[in-house]
């Protein structure tokens, strides 16, 4: 438990109480069915669920209060305040002010929950968001739910807009703030790359005059001043921590890591193209705030990914699973990465949500470079806004991931690699877990 508040202290800093004001908070919660014995309910409207609808079962469950909009509810004890939404950002500004230990706020196109988990095992002992909790909801949860005794917050933060991690600065107000990239993602709800950058400046932008920018080495967009200080990273490039003489094994990238203190060798074992650049990030990052290089390496060597993020499962055929997103940067290092395992390259794919007028271009663009890369077969799961024109004669069209099972079923061989990504709209991560099963029964039946 890390809040040792009262409902009076809560009331004081959001709303109005109706109940006992003596009564104790110990976290706080915004899901009815995860709510236990003093917790804090937090009754937050969003697209498909209003959490009023669950006040109730919320304080049956052992909730000792519950946030809700005045007017919405006549349930006790509440705490009655203009939006939820809005009071949920403000006590995890409380929370904030009351930790002690370095903040880092990672933010980018791409990379983002990768940098975070190397990073928060490059700290020992930090903190981090859980899973991808990287919006105005999850932002606020994971400061909430940070211990006292962490060594360093690391909060993953995404944007679909200006002005939305502007919105969330009072909660994070980060000493080092990174950026990992700038790509072809979101333009749909950006509208165009110079608000897309603008909008993850926002987290530069917040940083006082000790902060720490940790920045791409080669993207001149982020080349600004700002009020803090700017370190830079890259791979095989200039830049302040940089991945040199990267080379792949089985996937993994092994290379030196070039620093302002000192060279390291360093082995991943996070699989993938992409990973030395989330590497050095991290590794600058886990600097900024005064770790020592050689804990920084053996961090980073051990850190593992979150959950279908380039899962390599080997059996009689190998699954790649990367369902978890997509978009045009993270599918061409998905796709390069598979061809680089050996063996007969096969993709399950699915559209690349929120990329707004480029969305057809670059689905060609993908399907021509599987092409080129040499995939048997692209399986196109659903909606197609160009992948399978692009990919030509090894495209297979399917309605659903049911179809796409039965595809794959007739066509894999044995020491096939089968790549899985889509946007989390088309649903694949199932589809994956499912031939992960089939690998592991084929192996079976052969041995």
């Amino acid at each position: 438990m890390s809040l040792d508040w009262t409902l009076g202290d809560v009331a004081s800093w959001v709303g109005t109480l109706m109940g006992d004001p003596e009564l104790r908070v110990h976290a706080v919660a915004t899901d009815s069915r995860t709510v236990g014995d003093g917790d804090l309910f937090v009754a937050i409207t969003g697209d498909s669920h209003d959490g009023h609808d669950y006040v109730a079962d919320a304080l049956t469950a052992g909730a000792v209060a519950a946030v809700v909009e005045a007017g919405r509810t006549t349930a006790q004890p509440r705490i009655e305040v203009a939006a939820t939404l809005t009071a949920l950002r403000d006590l995890a500004a409380k929370r904030r002010s009351e930790l002690a230990m370095p903040v880092v706020a990672i933010t980018g196109s791409t990379g983002k929950t990768t940098t975070k988990d190397m990073l928060a095992s490059a700290i020992p002992g930090a903190w981090a968001s859980p899973a991808s909790y990287n919006n105005e909801i999850g932002v606020p949860l994971t400061v909430l739910q940070t211990p006292s005794t962490a060594q360093a917050l690391v909060v993953e933060m995404g944007s679909r807009g200006r002005g939305h991690l502007e919105w969330l600065m009072p909660a994070v107000r980060p000493q080092v703030a990174v950026i990992t990239n700038i790509g072809v993602v979101h333009l749909e709800t950006f509208g165009d790359v110079d608000t897309l950058v603008e909008s993850k400046w926002e987290l530069v932008a917040a940083l006082g005059r000790d902060g720490v920018a940790v920045l791409p080495a080669n993207d001149a967009r982020l080349a600004r001043s700002h009020r803090g200080q700017t370190v830079t990273f890259g791979v095989e490039s200039a830049g302040d921590v940089v991945a040199r003489d990267v080379e792949f094994d089985d996937g993994r990238a092994h290379f030196t890591l070039d620093t302002p203190q000192g060279q390291r060798e360093l082995r991943l074992q996070l699989p993938g193209l992409h990973q030395p650049a989330n590497a050095a990030a991290a590794a600058a990052a886990a600097l900024a705030v005064g770790i020592e290089l050689d804990a920084v390496v053996a961090g980073l060597g051990a850190a593992t990914g979150s959950k279908w993020r380039m899962e390599i499962h080997r059996g009689r055929f190998t699954v790649i699973n990367d369902a978890y997103n997509a978009n045009p940067t993270s599918v061409e290092s998905a796709l390069r990465t598979t061809v680089g395992l050996g063996g007969r390259p096969l993709a399950i794919l699915g559209r690349m949500a929120e990329l707004g007028d480029v969305a057809e271009a670059e689905h060609i663009r993908i399907g021509r470079l599987a092409a080129s890369l040499g995939f048997a077969v692209v399986i196109m799961v659903g909606e197609d806004p160009g992948l399978a024109d692009g990919a030509g004669s090894i495209a297979q069209r399917v309605g659903s991931p049911e179809e796409a099972l039965d595809v794959v079923a007739e066509l894999v061989r044995p020491g096939d690699n089968v790549l899985v990504k889509a946007s989390r709209a088309v649903g694949l991560e199932e589809l994956a877990e499912q031939l992960v099963d089939l690998a592991a029964a084929n192996a079976g039946s052969a041995a």
